[in-house]
């Protein structure tokens, strides 16, 4: 794959993660286990040396991975995907200051170019690209529309006994990509002050990168029980974080680990696991348990309601806060569609700070 100037070292790719049950066993002993998905069993937390978290403002390196995937020629087929893809290229380009020469575009009307195909190994391969030598005040941006999914969770630590996928080209042969690789591929790696801004416009979406939190439309935290790190040390988990004292959130993420893992501890663990020091904002289009519209737009043209109503929304008014930005989507949403979009972060973040990117 051509990319850029930051481009990867030679790619090996993953195995295929979670088939469907009618082709797994098949596969697994076909295809052989390369392990390239990167592990982080230790919290990053404690992987970085104690410091303050800095708000990336944005004005480093921008990047940007777009992939549309209207699954041409199957049974699978969608009509508005790579449309969004032409559609948000403008606008990050109008909107934030992104170089198409610091993009890497994926959908499968690219026949002639294979690279740029959004199969299984090209979409690892991308999202690694995507954040590779990140840096403080780096702005990555990654824009998915295409099918999403959903297969058992085999760790036991989703609390929904799911985990949530996305759908490469190549899914029936090749298999889903799911939460856990997303996560461990693109917000785990990031360093404080470096941002990655992820719309993922396909169904059963509020966690694909699994993210640890999320929040309501008033900007607030969901089920502020099973948000607790650590019983009594929440609010002083939280407002360390909020302050930048990693060492002072350190204490109150770690107080309470060998507790019974109930619903609540499986959320404990998975912010414990799947936090982020940098900046990472997600908007998706949907709850884990919905559907997302493939619609058509005012001239016609099809399109994803998500990514149709955040564009909508920021060329009426190009400064707003996030939890002003998903208010405005949703309502732009609601007349027509029962899809309620959501918003999620890899670190504990004000929603009610200006949108940049």
């Amino acid at each position: 794959m051509d990319f850029p100037e930051w481009h990867q070292p030679a790619y090996t790719s993953p195995p295929p993660q979670q088939q469907y049950q009618q082709q797994q066993q098949q596969q697994q002993q076909q295809q052989p286990s390369h392990g390239s998905i990167p592990q982080y069993n230790i919290p990053q937390e404690l992987q970085q040396q104690a410091g303050k978290v800095q708000l990336s403002n944005c004005a480093g390196r921008k990047r940007a991975l777009l992939i549309g995937i209207n699954y041409i020629g199957t049974k699978y087929k969608l009509r508005g995907c790579i449309n969004d893809v032409h559609n948000i290229k403008k606008f990050i380009m109008e909107h934030f200051g992104y170089k198409e020469s610091d993009m890497v575009i994926l959908t499968d009307d690219q026949t002639n170019n294979p690279s740029r195909m959004p199969t299984h190994q090209n979409i690892i391969k991308a999202m690694k690209w995507l954040v590779s030598d990140a840096k403080m005040n780096d702005s990555f941006f990654f824009h998915y529309s295409g099918h999403g999914s959903t297969v058992p969770c085999k760790s036991g630590e989703e609390l929904d006994g799911n985990d949530e996928t996305i759908c490469p080209v190549d899914f029936v042969k090749n298999g889903q990509i799911i939460d856990d690789d997303m996560n461990a591929i693109m917000v785990r790696p990031l360093p404080p002050g470096a941002r990655l801004t992820a719309i993922y416009d396909c169904c059963h979406s509020a966690s694909a990168l699994d993210l640890p939190f999320m929040y309501n439309h008033m900007g607030k935290l969901k089920n502020e029980k099973a948000i607790t790190y650590a019983g009594k040390g929440l609010k002083a988990a939280g407002e360390s974080y909020l302050k930048g004292d990693i060492a002072g959130a350190l204490k109150g993420l770690t107080s309470s680990i060998d507790v019974m893992m109930t619903g609540d501890q499986k959320l404990e663990r998975a912010r414990r696991n799947k936090s982020s020091l940098g900046d990472v904002i997600m908007f998706s289009g949907c709850k884990d348990d919905q559907t997302s519209a493939d619609a058509k737009a005012e001239d016609l043209s099809f399109t994803g309601a998500l990514s149709h109503a955040l564009i909508s929304s920021m060329n009426a008014k190009p400064r707003q806060t996030y939890v002003e930005l998903l208010q405005d989507i949703r309502r732009r949403l609601a007349t027509k569609y029962t899809q309620l979009p959501q918003l999620s972060t890899g670190r504990l973040m004000d929603m009610n700070t200006v949108f940049i990117m």
